[in-house]
């Protein structure tokens, strides 16, 4: 069935057969294979290799730099618009709250239980049933290009950032994170900052010193209660929190240096420079940037990836979080099965049913994207050129 399914040549789009079952079924089953796999950022080559392997039981070539693959579908042609589909391999550590192995795909109640299976292994599986549905299709308006990357976790330089130069030319990208299938329009960007409060040493027992830990104080209640200006009511721009702090050799030395971290997320409302210049001008404390600060991103809500979701019933919201979408220079919406507040945590699971409805929901998302271009497509050319076929 599915290799009469693709090799059919189909045109018009909306002529498309519903999602296999077959392809359903594949996708738990590589997610597991995937859980199995130890793939932490860095260290994801045996999960990029069972990726290689099964989209090879396709006859797609792939290819590959470090743990980062990608591939396109079979009539790629270079005059139509590409639109990237991309999630990542890679998860973070097990925390101490697991009662189950993390690495064991456990399917109970219908939930996939496993370290990676909502964050971000259903949305990747998910987005690669969705490329195969469509690969083998002449009647597209677009290509697609597959990319499962690494790094994603650590916002490592071996990731996504590393490839983008390499797949070409690109129009727009679905980026697979769990956001309970509601389509993220916007993304808080990543900042942070590690701060440095100097003081005197000296002996606790007489007054001898000047302490640390006391000068730092009154920055870090100003870090705690500072607000930004909202521009949006509603939706504070800037969201600052000290995450990290360490002070003191022992307990009967005055300390002379208190370090501490501030995590810092903010949307495209302010730039990261006027946010530091603000920082600066309100705290004591010496600070540096950490390299590879993410900014925020945003797609205008009347572009057509966002009016093709909201016609087919997608929520919209502004993501807290941050993903890969930060790299990308061209128009973004984060978008998939599961739930952000289930990442990270102990015994993550996702719905066998999440991971059926994001593949229907990506693949409608892609049939319908066509229709909707056809309405405008000069508003768009320099972002999505609708082909007409």
């Amino acid at each position: 069935m599915i290799k009469n399914l693709r090799a059919r040549e189909l045109s018009p789009v909306r002529e498309r057969m519903p999602l296999s079952n077959h392809l359903f079924s594949e996708a738990v089953t590589l997610l597991q294979k995937l859980i199995r796999t130890p793939s932490f950022s860095g260290e994801e080559a045996d999960a990029a290799d069972q990726i290689q392997e099964y989209l090879a039981t396709y006859g797609i070539k792939v290819k590959r730099k470090g743990n980062n693959i990608w591939c396109y579908n079979k009539f790629y042609d270079p005059e139509r618009p590409t639109i990237l589909l991309n999630s990542h391999i890679d998860t973070v550590k097990p925390n101490e709250g697991y009662s189950n192995d993390p690495f064991c795909p456990e399917i109970f109640a219908g939930r996939l239980y496993g370290l990676g299976s909502n964050d971000a292994g259903g949305c990747l599986v998910s987005l690669i049933a969705t490329f195969l549905h469509f690969y083998s299709y002449q009647g597209l308006g677009f290509n697609l290009c597959l990319a499962a990357t690494a790094e994603e976790e650590n916002s490592g330089i071996n990731g996504i950032k590393s490839v983008l130069p390499l797949l070409g030319q690109l129009e727009l990208a679905i980026v697979g994170e769990p956001t309970l299938l509601q389509m993220a329009i916007a993304e808080k960007g990543n900042l942070v900052i590690d701060c440095i409060s100097n003081g005197r040493p000296g002996h606790a027992a007489r007054e001898e010193g000047e302490n640390a830990i006391y000068n730092c104080m009154k920055d870090l209640e100003w870090f705690r209660s500072f607000k930004f200006p909202q521009q949006i009511e509603g939706l504070p721009p800037v969201k600052m929190t000290v995450t990290t702090i360490k002070a003191g050799l022992q307990h009967n030395i005055v300390p002379g240096k208190c370090e501490y971290t501030v995590d810092i997320r903010n949307d495209d409302t302010y730039t990261q420079e006027y946010i530091l210049n603000t920082i600066k001008n309100n705290v004591s404390s010496e600070f540096t940037v950490r390299p590879g600060s993410l900014g925020a991103s945003s797609v205008p809500q009347d572009h057509p990836i966002v009016k093709t979701g909201i016609a087919i019933g997608c929520k919209t919201y502004s993501s807290p979080t941050t993903s890969d979408q930060a790299w990308l220079t061209i128009p973004s919406v984060k978008i998939g099965p599961g739930d952000s507040a289930r990442s990270h945590s102990a015994d993550e699971y996702i719905f066998l049913e999440e991971i059926k409805n994001g593949i229907n929901l990506y693949i409608k998302l892609l049939d319908t994207l066509p229709l909707m271009l056809i309405n405008n497509p000069n508003k768009y050319k320099n972002e999505i050129k609708y082909i007409n076929n």
